[in-house]
Order: structure tokens, then C-alpha cells, then sequence
């Protein structure tokens, strides 16, 4: 068995990673690493969960503990690169032992936060800054950092940033980096805007394929449960009502928050994550997931991307997506690092021709069956004990896990420099059907500049947890096989809905799907839009 020392990594790196029990590299690590180490370019491929953050993170800290270089004011020495802020808080949380092994300092900038607090950390001196691109820009812009004492740049989710409008800002970034510095690329992807990077800021880069972007992981389980149109919720709550953590996807903001609303009143404890969350909310009901306070997350696609938590036993494409890239992304939440995983996507007549082209384009062969409410099949896909909270007493939990704050000004999905700054945020609570309900209980974690306390828990983590990646549980990308401590008085997170996590929620169990108890909430979820339309994300 190859071990990280046998490729290179300090002793005392692989140390720490021994004590998150992280012993093996995975083949992402194990083809990179030499050649990260040894100072060359590398573009490394790999699917989302295949351990990539790792390959990234440990040649960056022992390349600039071996440089020896000196901190400066305002002039990081590394820069990691992230499409989302939940990106780079997960990216910092994996980081930051590893650097305080080696005396190395690191600091997180996104948008959505106070600036002050970044400022005073770049004037503090930093060695390695984990950033989104248009909140560096901006900083750039006004003076309070350099990007001329680049020894390492770092782009992660490549081909996420491509897609979502980056590749302006990024080159600009990129163009203030030392050219004879080392650059590293990982991606799901390699092609059309990553192409372009690759051509222009790399030199003679050594390429790593370790597995197919368009195909998912043998431990992922696809099915197409094909429904009726009133069908549609009753089905999705007897699902998410299951022990385990679940992620369930739509297309939009809006139905994200009515879905998250109607969930909560069928007695599904739920949590929302889209752009129009302030960042204090987003990093509230992250750990509230996490922690198993709430167990179901219903996401847009920012989370397909932007999040790493273990243990997620259960992907429901409520909303088909609008194309392959985004199925396979969505998908990659759960069957994480070697782990189990079921990927359910609810399809009306309407959506077959589109759900068809959808899973061929992906190279999925799911298995479609005709489902209705009450159907065996439901508890085989996602199996245990339904259990239902009572509205009232999850939103009074909630209410009184959050403390007082005010706006701090999210700036949607930071998906582009200088826009949208200050004010989508909507006061710090997650809204759900136009009642404050404030989003969880404060993050415990090792806090961040600019109030941000990752958003997971941190590597700092209270309730027990070691880790990095994955919600304060056992090491980033490698976190599939770790199991996450519950924080507060809760037991597992993969424990019952509403109980777990010290919400202080008295579960109550039913065998009825709760779905009536939703006021018109089938009927609106059943007026979703088709596949095929874009609207904001």
C-alpha cells in the first residue's frame, strides 16, 4: 500500500492527516502528488468527492514551508482559487491544520461578509489566501493586496468557474501572479474555458486523468421515479422523512424557499441554500445540516458545487436540471470517497423526453418505475423509520438556536466581481413563505475573517469532530468513510428527523407521509417548471 510519505508528503503532514484517519491516498492524490511536489504544473481530473482538495492543499504547505520565504504585508505567498464561499471555507477548514503543523498562516476572502476584517488580515501578512475571485478583485482594486510574492496559484472547480462567468476576473488575477511561479488545475473537466486557462497561464503542464467526468460512481444507485403531477410531494416527503441526510435540488431560488416552507410544515425538519441568503444565514443552515439540527437541504445548484458534507445518504433531483453537467455535480453529494450513495430524480409525464436526453448525455442508466404515494419501492430506496416534527416546535428551535444580527449584505452566489454587493441577503434569517425563521443555531466552528465561522463546522470544530471538509467530520475529500459527530445534545447526525443536533425538536412519529399537512403545499410543488427553462439560480 502506497502511503503519502512514500510520495513525497513531509513526515510531519502526514502526521496530521494520520490523526483525522487519513492513511491512504486515494488515486487523485496518489498520481498527482509527485509531480505537485516536485514544483511542476499539473492538471489533475477527478469527480467531485474523488479527494482533490488534498492533492491541492499538502504540496501547497510543504512547498512554502520549504521555501522559507518571509510573510509580507499584503502579499500572500499561495493563492487558492474557489468558485463559491462554501468552496473556499471547506478548502480553508482542510487546510488550516495542516498549515499550523508548519507555521503557516491562511486567511479565507468571499463577498457577502464585512471587508474590514479581510483588509486587516492581508495587512497582517497571510501565506496562503483561499479566495473568490471577485471579492480579491476587489481588494485588488482598492490597494490593500499584491499578488506580485505568488510562489503557488491554485485553481479548484476549473470548470464551475468557466461556467459561471469567471474567466474574465480569473485571467485578470492570474496576470498578477509571477509567470515562473507554479500553477496546479483541478477540475470535473477539462475543456472549452478551462482549455483556454490551461493554454495561456501553464507551462508544459503534467496532465492526470484518474477517472471519467461523464460517468458517475459505481457506488451511486440512479433511479427515475416517475410520478403524477399531485403525486410529486406526497412521494418526496414519505423520501426525505427516512433517517439520513438528503439534499433535494430545484432550479430556483424561489421554489428552494417555498419547497424548504412546505417541508417544514409537513413535519420534514428542512434548510434552504441558494443566492439569496446572507452569508450568516447560508453558514447557519450549513451547520444546521451538518450537525443533523435538519436533516434535509434543499439547494440550487450553488450547492453542487459549493458544499462537501459527509454522509449524505440520499440526492433528490426534485427539479431535473436543465442539462448532464449539472445532473452529475448534484449527483456527487452523496456516494462521496468510496461511500454508498442513491440519486432519486422525480419525473412527470411532461419531463420523460427531457429526463431521457438528461441521464443519456450523462451516461447514467437509471432504473424508472411508476411510483405513487405509499409505494413499497419508497422505503426501499431510502430505508428506516419515518419520523415528523411538529412546524412550531422546529421553527421555535431554529428561532432560538440564532442570535441577534443584522444584515451583512450577501452578495448572491458571488459569481462576479463588484456585483450584487450589499443587500440580497435578506436580514440573516432564511425567509420560508415570508415568516422570519431564522436558519439555525451559530456556526461552532473556527471562525473566519469577516464573521464568516465555517460554515460546516471548521476543523476546529465543537461536538467532537476532527476534521476538515464534510462538516467538522474525520478529513475532507477523504470524509465518505468518517462518521460526523452530532453537536449540542443530538447523537449522530444520521440519526432521526427532528431529533439529534439539540434542537430541542420532539420528534413525532407517524405513518403518514405528511403531506397534507402542508397548506396547498402539493399543489404549488406540482406547478414546477419543466426542464428545459432557465430562470436565476
Amino acid at each position: 500500500m502506497t502511503s503519502f510519505t512514500d510520495l513525497g508528503v513531509p513526515a510531519e503532514l502526514a502526521t496530521v492527516l494520520s490523526g483525522f484517519g487519513i492513511n491512504e491516498p486515494f488515486p487523485i492524490q496518489t498520481a498527482t502528488l509527485p509531480d505537485s511536489l516536485a514544483g511542476r504544473d499539473v492538471l489533475g481530473r477527478g469527480r467531485t468527492g474523488s479527494g482533490k482538495t488534498y492533492a491541492f492543499v499538502l504540496p501547497v504547505v510543504a512547498r512554502l514551508a520549504a521555501s522559507g520565504a518571509p510573510r509580507k504585508p499584503g502579499r500572500p505567498r499561495a493563492l487558492i482559487l474557489a468558485p463559491t464561499r462554501e468552496l473556499a471555507t471547506q478548502i480553508e477548514a482542510t487546510l488550516s491544520p495542516l498549515a499550523t503543523k508548519l507555521g503557516l498562516r491562511t486567511l479565507t476572502v468571499f463577498g457577502g461578509v464585512g471587508a474590514n476584517p479581510q483588509i486587516r488580515g492581508l495587512k497582517n501578512g497571510v501565506d496562503i489566501l483561499v479566495a473568490c475571485p471577485g471579492r480579491l478583485d476587489d481588494h485588488l482594486r482598492n490597494g490593500h493586496a499584491s499578488l506580485d510574492s505568488i510562489e503557488i496559484t491554485v485553481l479548484d472547480e476549473a470548470d464551475h468557474m468557466a461556467d459561471l462567468g469567471f474567466l474574465p476576473v480569473v485571467r485578470r488575477l492570474m496576470d498578477l501572479t509571477p509567470r515562473e511561479g507554479q500553477r496546479m488545475l483541478f477540475s470535473a473537466t477539462l475543456d472549452g474555458g478551462v482549455d483556454i486557462l490551461v493554454k495561456r497561464f501553464m507551462h508544459k503542464p503534467v496532465t492526470h486523468h484518474v477517472d471519467s467526468a461523464s460517468e458517475a460512481p459505481i457506488q451511486m444507485s440512479h433511479h427515475v421515479l416517475h410520478v403524477r403531477h399531485d403525486d410529486r410531494f406526497p412521494v418526496l416527503v414519505d423520501l426525505v422523512a427516512a433517517p439520513g441526510r438528503t439534499v433535494v435540488f430545484t432550479r430556483t431560488k424561489r421554489r428552494a424557499k417555498t419547497l424548504t416552507r412546505q417541508l417544514i410544515q409537513a413535519g420534514v425538519p428542512a434548510v434552504e441554500l441558494h443566492g439569496n441568503l446572507a452569508q450568516n444565514a447560508r453558514n447557519r443552515n450549513l451547520s444546521a445540516f451538518s450537525d443533523g439540527s435538519a436533516a434535509t437541504l434543499v439547494a440550487t445548484d450553488i450547492a453542487a458545487r459549493g458544499i462537501h458534507v459527509d454522509d449524505v445518504a440520499l440526492v433528490i433531483h426534485a427539479d431535473p436540471p436543465v442539462e448532464h453537467k449539472a445532473y452529475l455535480h448534484r449527483s456527487g453529494r452523496t456516494a462521496r470517497a468510496g461511500a454508498q450513495g442513491t440519486v432519486i430524480t422525480l419525473m412527470t409525464d411532461d419531463q420523460q423526453g427531457d429526463v431521457r436526453d438528461l441521464t443519456r448525455k450523462a451516461g447514467i442508466k437509471p432504473t424508472t418505475t411508476r411510483t405513487r404515494p405509499g409505494d413499497a419501492l419508497l422505503a426501499e430506496l431510502a430505508p428506516g423509520e419515518r419520523t415528523y416534527t411538529e412546524p412550531a416546535a422546529f421553527d421555535a428551535a431554529m428561532a432560538a438556536a440564532q442570535p441577534a444580527a443584522g444584515r451583512d449584505g450577501g452578495d448572491g452566489e458571488n459569481a462576479a466581481p463588484r456585483a450584487r454587493r450589499g443587500g440580497s441577503g435578506g436580514g440573516g434569517g432564511t425567509g420560508g413563505g415570508g415568516r422570519r425563521r431564522g436558519a439555525s443555531r451559530p456556526t461552532t466552528g473556527a471562525a473566519h475573517e469577516g464573521g464568516a465561522a465555517g460554515g460546516q463546522g471548521g476543523a476546529r470544530s465543537q461536538g467532537g469532530a476532527r476534521g476538515a471538509q464534510g462538516g467538522g467530520s474525520r478529513g475532507g475529500a477523504q470524509g465518505g468513510r468518517a462518521t460526523t459527530a452530532g453537536g449540542g445534545t443530538g447523537g449522530q447526525a444520521r440519526g432521526r428527523r427532528g431529533g439529534g443536533g439539540g434542537t430541542g425538536s420532539t420528534p413525532v412519529h407517524s405513518t403518514q407521509t405528511g403531506g397534507g399537512s402542508s397548506t396547498g403545499g402539493a399543489a404549488a410543488f406540482s406547478s414546477g417548471s419543466r426542464v428545459g427553462g432557465r430562470r436565476g439560480r
